[in-house]
């Protein structure tokens, strides 16, 4: 695999864990065929640090955070995600029904949904691996700045890699999340 998504690493570790199965975007979406697709469906995860913010994070996901004035000179890609689906987020409403399924505050979640507000929010569900083994990266210049894509120098092998959750488990979650988001979040 040689392309990756750049996410706050306290993301990365809660996808990681199993925490989290989900992420919110607007950005690096496009329309194929009247369907709303991600540019990649299969990518390594790219932590990010500079921009995490505590207040936007539940108090678990606080816990031994530490301010970054820099992103780091090399960073760990240590999992690879697929995703399973996308879903347009419909109201505020649907997201508050997903409370427990992620590590965000409401701050964050309603800077998303407020955020260029003509374009729509996407949910996307993703299967999460463990790499075998951690890959190192020098963090080049290349991988720098605000873009959700990162196309790496050299391929990271996904061989080995082990779910973050039994596959039971996750389609138990993913069924549970989608049935919420389905009927508008009447729980």
């Amino acid at each position: 695999m040689n392309v990756a998504l750049k996410e706050w690493a306290v993301v990365c570790q809660a996808l990681e864990s199993g925490r989290q199965i989900l992420l919110l975007r607007k950005g690096g979406i496009y329309e194929s065929g009247g369907e709303f697709e991600l540019e990649h469906r299969r990518f390594l995860l790219f932590p990010t640090y500079l921009h995490q913010n505590p207040a936007m994070l539940k108090t678990p996901q606080q816990e031994g955070w530490q301010a970054a004035a820099a992103e780091p000179s090399q960073v760990q890609l240590s999992s690879a995600a697929e995703v399973s689906d996308i879903v347009p987020m419909t109201s505020r409403a649907v997201m508050d029904a997903l409370d427990a399924e992620h590590v965000w505050t409401a701050p964050l979640i309603d800077m998303r949904f407020n955020y260029k507000p003509r374009n729509p929010l996407y949910l996307i569900l993703l299967r999460v691996y463990r790499l075998a083994e951690p890959v190192m990266l020098e963090n080049t210049p290349d991988y720098a700045g605000c873009k959700s894509w990162v196309p790496l120098g050299k391929a990271v092998s996904t061989k080995e890699a082990r779910p973050a959750m039994e596959e039971a488990a996750y389609e138990r979650r993913r069924s549970e999340i989608l049935d919420r988001v389905r009927s508008g979040a009447r729980v």
